[in-house]
């Protein structure tokens, strides 16, 4: 399996979703990042396998909740660069990407 990193903005993200269903209901942030752990742990084994968006960008959508992984595959690594809600503010997270 590839390596991986998390852009700190990403971190972030993840940080507020998983916050917010806790408070929202006891365990199911702790299910929203199990959800994320095995999708960037998928991503390590088969890093093309999700959908390209732009340029190198691939798209990782969550199959339980409404979020998605916005990565690329960069010195042999996952680079997840934002974990963006799928029904808000699209494209938010272009200003994060390297030229």
């Amino acid at each position: 399996m590839i390596g991986y990193s998390y852009h700190p903005e990403a971190i972030e993200e993840i940080v507020e979703a998983v916050r917010r269903y806790e408070r929202d209901r006891p365990g199911l942030g702790k299910e929203l990042q199990a959800e994320l752990d095995a999708a960037v742990d998928f991503l390590r084994r088969f890093p093309e396998a999700a959908a390209p968006i732009r340029g190198s960008l691939r798209r990782k959508p969550l199959q339980r909740f409404p979020y998605a992984l916005i990565y690329a595959v960069e010195d042999s690594e996952i680079r997840v660069y934002a974990v963006p809600h799928r029904r808000r503010r699209p494209d938010y997270w272009l200003g994060r990407i390297p030229l």
